[in-house]
C-alpha cells in the first residue's frame, strides 16, 4: 500500500519503524510516471516497508525541506534520518539497491 503524504500525517512517517521509501514527484512529470509502477510494486512486495508518495506541486513545503530540486526525487529514511536519495527515473532494481544499503 502506498500511502499519499502531506504536512497532516508526515509526522508519522517520522515516527514510522518501519524503513520509509518517500517518492517525490508530480503529475504532469514524464519521468515520475515512469518510476512510479516500479514504486507501486515495492510497496506491494515488501510489507515490512513503508512507502509514501508525495506531489510537489501539493506539498511544497516537504519538498523544500528535503531539498528536493528535480523530480522524480526518492528518498529513504530509517528511524526519521535520511539514508539514502537518488533523483530522476531509474529500474527497480536501482530503487531496491536505494533501500538494501
Amino acid at each position: 500500500m502506498i500511502l499519499s503524504i502531506n504536512q497532516t500525517n508526515f509526522d508519522d512517517i517520522l515516527a514510522a519503524e518501519k524503513t520509509v521509501l518517500l517518492d517525490f514527484y508530480a503529475d504532469w512529470c514524464g519521468p515520475c510516471r515512469m518510476v512510479a509502477p516500479f514504486v507501486e510494486e515495492i510497496a506491494q512486495e515488501n510489507p515490512q516497508l513503508l512507502v509514501g508518495k508525495i506531489n510537489v506541486d501539493e506539498e511544497p513545503e516537504l519538498a523544500r525541506r528535503f531539498g528536493v530540486m528535480s523530480i522524480p526525487t526518492l528518498v529513504v529514511m530509517k528511524r526519521g534520518e535520511v539514508v539514502n536519495r537518488a533523483k530522476g527515473a531509474m529500474p527497480k532494481a536501482e530503487i531496491l539497491a536505494l533501500l538494501s544499503e
